[in-house]
């Protein structure tokens, strides 16, 4: 490969959510050495699981391959169009097969991330891992907006959830060097800040992995800012500043260069809040491995109507990947097209209206879990829901008018990045 689609490459790589997120290597030679590594376990493992049989939803997958011709056609152009010498060592660390690919995805949902205190090595999405360089070709861009495919990566995601929700992912929640109750690993996800079980108990009182990942956060170190102030609006999670953005459309081209809000397709259709909030503000944020994984109400009120959108998963902009100006990540155009939460929350204060708090999940989106339900009262803080095991970043949708200004915003290009607790204030309304 030469020396100019290495650099692109390697900028595409940059700009996916993985490793902006801190959820994969922070480089392609991290990345191409993990799944070297991961490649060989998986071929070690091979005859005993091929014995074995695959796992139910790999063998739909495998099924649908078989007998989809527009399927098998995307599935074996992308392996095809990414087994180059894309990177160092050899094209040997990319999947070379759709035999590979299917015992790769068979061996995720049977294993736990497992932790490693070096950042450039440090991988807890394997299944974006595998997927990395497909996501890249032509044949990958249209594969994974392709509804037949997507829908087979989601019920293998459904799949490994359930095994991260079980006690048999408990063996990665120990104090080895691979484990996430390492010293290391306790000072990178900052656990002195949430609530640990029991430190006494076998996998300190945890009861699978993920249990472990959407851990509840001492309230004492997410305090509420001004709580009796209706006019201050709160985060409804921890994360990084994304955009915000106001004079949003109802219909606009989301896909392109900078991607705009389009609110047809961020709010699924739905034409009554469509319009409601037609020329209001967005607030979107992304949240990284470390950060706390459950979402609260930004502002007093009631709950009026809730829905969960199952959409794309492992597809992103273009625009985002190859120009340098349109962004760090494909979040834009992910609030329009990949899984997603909507929970409608009616504020008490005409001014303020109604908020629409939209949680979205991306590549290895396990589970959105709403637990409120529409007639509820929330206060700003109380508990929406959790992201289970999976990359996520979660939009805020506000009403033309009901903000007076924003008090956190993104840094300009190549600025720091802004972060923000929950319940810490966001912005002031009217």
């Amino acid at each position: 490969m030469n020396d100019e689609r290495t650099t692109t490459i390697e900028k595409r790589y940059q700009r996916m959510f993985g490793p902006g997120a801190g959820y994969m290597p922070d480089n392609l030679a991290g990345l191409s050495e993990w799944l070297g590594d991961f490649l060989e376990e998986v071929e070690k493992a091979r005859p005993k699981a091929e014995k074995a049989g695959f796992s139910p939803s790999v063998a739909a997958f495998a099924r649908l391959i078989e007998e989809n011709g527009i399927a098998r056609m995307y599935v074996e152009q992308m392996i095809e169009q990414q087994a180059q010498p894309c990177c160092p060592p050899s094209n040997s660390t990319s999947v070379q097969s759709v035999p590979q690919l299917l015992a790769s995805l068979n061996h995720i949902t049977k294993h736990a991330p497992k932790y490693n205190s070096d950042p450039a090595k440090r991988n807890a999405f394997p299944m974006s891992t595998i997927f990395a360089y497909m996501m890249m070709t032509t044949a990958g861009e249209a594969a994974f907006r392709y509804d037949p495919i997507n829908d087979a990566i989601r019920n293998i995601l459904q799949e490994w959830c359930a095994f991260l929700d079980s006690d048999k992912s408990l063996y990665v929640l120990n104090e080895g060097p691979e484990g996430w109750l390492s010293p290391s690993a306790y000072k990178f996800n900052k656990l002195e800040e949430f609530v640990i079980p029991d430190k006494s108990a076998p996998h300190w009182g945890w009861k699978s992995y993920n249990d472990y990942f959407h851990r509840q956060i001492k309230s004492k170190v997410r305090p509420i800012s001004d709580p009796k102030n209706r006019k201050v609006i709160v985060s409804a999670n921890d994360g990084t500043v994304y955009a915000v953005a106001s004079n949003v459309h109802a219909l606009d081209k989301f896909w392109l260069k900078g991607q705009p809000y389009s609110l047809e397709n961020v709010l699924n259709h739905n034409s009554k809040y469509v319009k409601m909030f037609t020329g209001g503000y967005v607030f979107q944020t992304f949240l990284s491995g470390a950060n706390y994984h459950r979402w609260s109400a930004p502002i007093d009120g009631k709950v009026v109507h809730t829905e969960l959108v199952d959409a794309l998963m492992f597809s992103d902009a273009e625009s985002a990947g190859f120009d340098p100006n349109a962004g760090v990540l494909s979040l834009g155009y992910e609030a329009s097209v990949n899984t997603r939460g909507l929970v409608y929350i009616q504020s008490p204060d005409p001014v303020i209206g109604m908020v629409c708090v939209i949680p979205i999940g991306i590549t290895e989106i396990s589970s959105i879990s709403i637990t409120v339900k529409p007639g509820t009262q929330v206060k700003k803080g109380d508990e929406l829901g959790r992201f289970s095991y999976g990359g996520s970043t979660l939009a805020i949708v506000f009403q033309p008018g009901s903000i007076n200004h924003f008090t956190v915003k993104p840094p300009p290009a190549g600025g720091t990045p802004v972060t923000v607790n929950v319940n810490a204030q966001i912005a002031l309304a009217n």
